[in-house]
């Protein structure tokens, strides 16, 4: 049988495979896992706490409401915050001294999905490890709490949004010993899209309260509309905003707001390696950078680690996805690191990928360097890039397979320095991603169309 527990949580299509019951299931497996039976927190009562937020689409509220009853049936006091964005949670999870913290949200899947993912105390997600306890737990009975020991469920979204806002803005403008706050974008015209998701409040007030003149477009959800021709997945009707309007810059937001990606002011797109690389070097000059390293996935184009090698900053690679960039920072005592999806881990301020913190600290730097987006993404160009999908194959032979790894060696050396090649198998359907990066484009289509003919080939069912 596969993980119930993909590459960033539970996900499935909402009332199909993930229903009431899974959540409820879920919450009442998660309290025994994440919960510390020698902990107490301040509260008089000496009441065990678990975190519980969500994304705008409409099957969030049973799923939150099924969540939370499993979690107070075993105990634990819910907090419910209502729609935040993800990094919300993990952040609000680190502060709020709550044992456990949870978010019902399928990214910047379509409305018809949704995802429960959970974190551990101190905001941090969960090792597999962890997952698998949880998944073992399911639906097993156990010798559950009664009268004063049953948990209950309170509902407080504004103090919870207004601590996140607080803490984001303060990661760019501290508030300063006259009490006031400064504000550091006065000046930049910006617009956001926020995929009539998570961030529909969070992120334009947070923008305004730093100082910058925003529009925003896509931050009216309406249950059903959320990721729909808008955000990070589909960032065309920012572009068109963004020359329409004159804005110095936009930045898109998926469902959950844990991801952010960029359009300069002629309405290109600025994708997560170059924004890391902006930010790497950002940091670099501050003597923030720890080590003078960033930290990518395999995913991250050649481009951006070769700009940055010759500004003295190394890389460091990891698989896909944002835990196990974290994992690896957390190894390493790295500071910066992210995906070139547009998820960026700023440790000195967040346990996950944060889209809004990814904003302002984007827009601070085009603010203090005096330079364009344009400009300061154009130091990190990017070697043209192919990927193409390989569906009904047997994704676990790749490695094994001599006719396949034969055409890897062969592609890699015919690039050499000057590109590069990679198959990752899908952690969800039984297809291959191959993708290769080359000189120019017509090579990495070359190359690209090469090696998913051998692998279709050879791999096929």
């Amino acid at each position: 049988m596969p993980r119930m527990f993909g590459t960033d949580g539970v996900r499935g299509l909402a009332n199909r495979v993930l229903t009431a019951r899974l959540a409820l299931d879920l919450g009442d497996a998660a309290v025994r896992v994440l919960g510390d039976p020698d902990t107490r927190d301040d509260r008089p009562e000496g009441r065990r706490r678990a975190l519980v937020g969500r994304d705008t689409r409409v099957s969030g509220d049973f799923l939150a409401s099924a969540l939370s009853a499993g979690m107070s049936a075993g105990g634990f006091d819910v907090i419910d915050a209502g729609i935040i964005p993800t990094p919300g949670v993990a952040f609000l999870t680190s502060v709020l001294n709550v044992e456990m913290g949870a978010v019902i949200s399928a990214s910047h899947n379509p409305m018809p999905d949704n995802g429960i993912k959970f974190f551990a105390r101190g905001g941090f997600k969960l090792a597999d490890t962890k997952e698998d306890e949880i998944e073992a737990l399911l639906g097993q009975d156990w010798n559950r709490p009664t009268g004063a020991g049953v948990g209950r469920v309170s509902h407080d979204t504004a103090t919870a949004t207004n601590l996140y806002i607080d803490h984001l803005v303060d990661t760019i403008a501290p508030i300063g010993p006259d009490k006031t706050q400064p504000k550091p974008l006065k000046g930049l015209k910006i617009v956001a899209d926020c995929a009539n998701g998570a961030a529909s409040v969070v992120a334009p007030e947070a923008l305004r309260r730093a100082g910058a003149e925003v529009m925003v477009i896509n931050a009216s959800p309406d249950g059903y509309n959320i990721n729909k021709n808008a955000g990070s997945t589909h960032p065309e009707q920012l572009q068109a905003m963004v020359k329409a309007s004159d804005a110095v810059m936009g930045v898109a937001f998926d469902g959950d707001a844990d991801r952010c990606l960029a359009v300069d002011e002629n309405g290109d797109m600025v994708n997560g390696d170059q924004i890391m690389g902006i930010l790497a070097r950002a940091k670099k000059h501050a003597g923030k950078l720890n080590h003078d390293t960033l930290v990518v996935t395999v995913m991250s184009n050649l481009g951006l680690k070769l700009a940055l090698a010759d500004m003295g900053i190394a890389t460091v690679q990891t698989g896909v996805g944002d835990r196990y960039v974290l994992e690896e920072m957390l190894r390493g005592d790295y500071s910066l690191g992210g995906e070139q999806s547009g998820h960026v881990i700023n440790r000195a301020f967040a346990t996950t990928g944060d889209g809004t913190l990814t904003a302002l600290t984007l827009c601070n730097e085009v603010a203090s360097s005096g330079r364009s987006l344009r400009q300061l993404a154009a130091d990190f160009p990017q070697l043209p890039q192919q990927l193409v999908n390989v569906p009904n194959v047997d994704k676990g032979a790749v490695s094994g397979n001599a006719a396949v790894q034969a055409a890897v060696e062969r592609e890699s050396k015919l690039l050499g320095d000057t590109g590069r090649v990679l198959l990752r198998p899908s952690g969800t359907e039984p297809l291959v991603r191959v993708m290769a990066e080359a000189g120019t484009q017509a090579q990495a289509d070359e190359v690209c169309a090469r090696l998913a003919a051998v692998v279709a080939e050879e791999l096929a069912l």
